[in-house]
């Protein structure tokens, strides 16, 4: 995931004193948002919640079910036939959106608050990185509705064809627990932008934010049942979500397992269209004629250990050629310390916790695999913070990793980075090519041929050259073979949730 550098038109964020005493005064939503209005689970079922910080009960919140997700899509689809938002001018929908990312703006320390409070990360990350690209990403889908033209097609002097674009329908959305509010702007932003309507299921994991930004929404005059949200596990509301037949497009960004049911579900239902933003191991090739080694040892250490290495999009893989790997492994191990956990909550915390439990032990696991293996664990490797009760992981490195390890094959999505040698060029493009997955690579080198050479050849859907996490919303986000078919961002993600109408029209020529 990508580290934005966005500032606001205003002051970025209202200073609070203590993080701590602030925490105690947030409002915690725990029902569905269903046309308009906060809604209990039809079955009165809830799912309790620790927040990853100190190992605490946060909320109980509804656990929705089919049931719940059919309410959902009814009164999505409701809306959507009424036109109300789909027939509103562009440029009432823009001034709306644009209201609705000000809000945004001025909800940005709650929105912070709720989102480190659900998954760990640290406040001042959550407000000038998550909360930020938000605000930012509505704003551009605001802008963008009313500079998206039609076409006319060149049929000849008898007839006139011309391409519309029309919003799809009900759209829905399930967005992961790593960047909840981040990857949820990148599915409402151009969907409600395009004209649809739109039922969300957030991670079980991570629920709060979403429930925030869906009454911001109605304050911002969105019209009642154009956004819903529908909270539950993926197995029971995900599931009923994507097999429902008035969904139009789903769009999922999570794990390729999951991602691979989300096609399944398709064929099983009414073929709606799957985008899906998956998984990743990117792989960076760190060349002998690069000069500045301490700044790449930086950048991949800054971007591996960011957001607890939870991002799908991190630097797991470094190659290294056999002549600098020694030097390249030291300026990575230095950089380790300045990574070390601690709580979420002070503004000084680079790095934070785990998820939650399970998700600790699964990364925790993968650190053992590896020492198995033959792996030399040279940084970490080990629980951090444990009296604090919440869930931490050391930044952790390996050497000597070999591309068949489990570790250099296996998306762990936490703070654990494998550095892998290799001599040729010709080797390191086969070793970064034979993963299962294909979101992201880099290149470091000052060798223009060379660079241009390996950027067309790595099977990735974004090439870092001599950085890594650069970013822009402007930009597509997606990958290749099994990190997915979608893409996020830019002005190609309306596409996604937009339908090309060709109206012909035959031309009387008698005079």
């Amino acid at each position: 995931m990508i580290k934005y550098l966005i500032i606001f038109e205003g002051e970025l964020i209202m200073h609070i004193a203590n993080w701590h005493e602030y925490r105690n005064k947030i409002k915690l939503n725990n029902t569905h948002w269903i046309n308009g209005s906060f809604v209990e689970s039809k079955s009165g079922q809830t799912i309790d919640k620790q927040t990853p910080i100190d190992g605490k009960h946060l909320v109980s919140f509804a656990r929705g079910t089919k049931a719940d997700v059919d309410t959902a899509v009814a009164a999505a689809k409701k809306a959507f036939c009424s036109g109300i938002w789909s027939d509103l001018a562009p440029a009432k929908r823009k001034a709306i959106l644009l209201n609705f990312a000000k809000l945004i703006e001025d909800n940005c320390n709650e929105l912070a608050m709720l989102e480190t409070l659900d998954m760990g990360k640290p406040i001042s990350e959550s407000i000038n990185v998550d909360v930020s690209a938000t605000v930012n990403c509505f704003r551009y889908y605001a802008e963008a509705i009313d500079k998206v033209y039609g076409e006319v097609a060149p049929t000849g002097p008898d007839s006139f064809a011309y391409i519309i674009k029309q919003p799809v329908g009900v759209v829905g959305a399930i967005v992961p627990w790593n960047y909840p509010l981040i990857m949820t702007a990148w599915k409402l932003a151009p969907a409600l932008a395009a004209g649809n309507a739109v039922v969300l299921k957030p991670s079980e994991r991570s629920p709060l934010s979403a429930l925030k930004l869906a009454e911001l929404a109605k304050e911002a005059l969105i019209p009642d049942g154009v956004l819903n949200v529908v909270l539950g596990y993926g197995h029971e509301a995900g599931e009923a979500l994507a097999l429902h037949p008035d969904v139009n497009v789903l769009g999922f960004t999570g794990s390729t397992l999951t991602g691979k049911k989300m096609l399944a579900y398709s064929s099983q239902s009414n073929l709606k269209r799957i985008y899906n933003e998956l998984g990743g191991k990117s792989a960076v090739l760190v060349f002998n004629d690069y000069n500045n080694l301490e700044r790449a040892a930086a950048t991949l250490a800054g971007s591996m250990f960011y957001n607890q290495g939870q991002s799908c999009n991190a630097p797991s893989r470094i190659l290294v050629q056999e002549d600098i790997a020694d030097e390249m492994v030291k300026l990575l191990a230095k950089r380790a310390p300045l990574h070390q956990p601690a709580d979420p909550l002070l503004p000084t915390t680079g790095m934070g916790a785990m998820v939650d439990q399970k998700h600790m032990e699964r990364v925790l696991a993968y650190i053992e695999t590896g020492n198995k293996n033959g792996a030399e664990c040279i940084v970490g490797g080990k629980r951090a913070l444990s009296d604090s009760g919440g869930y931490y992981i050391e930044p952790t490195i390996f050497d000597k990793v070999t591309p068949n390890m489990t570790i250099a094959q296996e998306e762990i999505f936490g703070p654990v980075l494998s550095v892998i040698r290799f001599k040729t060029e010709a080797e390191a493009l086969q070793i970064a090519n034979a993963s299962d997955y294909g979101l992201q690579a880099g290149i470091w080198s000052n060798d223009v041929s060379r660079i241009h050479r390996l950027a067309r050849k790595l099977q990735a859907g974004t090439v870092h050259v001599n950085q890594f996490d650069g970013d822009n919303i402007t930009v597509p986000f997606g990958g290749v073979k099994q990190s997915g078919n979608g893409r996020d961002k830019s002005l190609h993600a309306l596409d996604k949730y937009t339908e090309l109408k060709t109206v012909w029209l035959q031309i009387n020529t008698d005079n």
